[in-house]
């Protein structure tokens, strides 16, 4: 089965708890851009996540979450000196930590770098044959040249999810994906 594929770019999820002490009492996010999940969207929030070396300015993606976390490429981590093990998105325990500064204060929490994944609809994923949690491969064709298979990559199933495999800005910067791109899943 054939899967777009998106390049989920440096990001912070934010709690509610977290929201007010980074931007305020009371502040809610501001919608930017809707994304291709549903009910996701970039925010005109962003703050900075500071480590051992430097820092970087990041964009807060809503809507609120249950738990904060930050999740960077591994280059991200090692210019700003932290340590971002490779997980699913929501698996902060144990993970690395960065200072994350907002206007109205700051915090320092989890930081991750997000595993390679693949959001399906349970009727997608049950015309693919994979089931959630699946590890599969993602051939992706580059227009430029350098297509790729990646292996390792997570299925997450949801009815709230659309179909979309996601990669961080290292792994496109490999694959060189062009506008829009494809990719095809190998189960294993």
């Amino acid at each position: 089965m054939k899967v777009l594929v998106e390049t989920s770019a440096r990001h912070v999820h934010l709690s509610q708890e977290h929201l007010e002490v980074l931007f305020g009492k009371g502040h809610e996010l501001t919608v930017k851009k809707m994304l291709s999940q549903p009910g996701q969207f970039a925010c005109e929030e962003k703050v900075e996540v500071i480590g051992t070396k430097g820092s970087l300015k990041m964009s807060v993606l809503g809507p609120v979450r249950n738990d904060t976390q930050v999740e960077v490429s591994l280059t991200d981590a090692r210019s700003i000196g932290v340590v971002a093990p490779i997980r699913e998105s929501g698996d902060i325990k144990d993970s690395g930590a960065c200072k994350i500064v907002g206007p109205a204060g700051e915090l320092t929490e989890g930081v991750i770098a997000a595993k390679r994944h693949v959001h399906m609809t349970p009727e997608d994923a049950e015309k693919a044959g994979v089931a959630d949690k699946q590890i599969v491969e993602l051939a992706i064709e580059s227009p430029n040249g350098r297509s790729l298979t990646f292996g390792d990559v997570v299925v997450r199933v949801s009815a709230s999810y659309a179909t979309a495999a996601h990669i961080d800005t290292d792994e496109a910067n490999a694959l060189a994906p062009g506008k829009e791109c494809f990719g095809e899943m190998i189960i294993k």
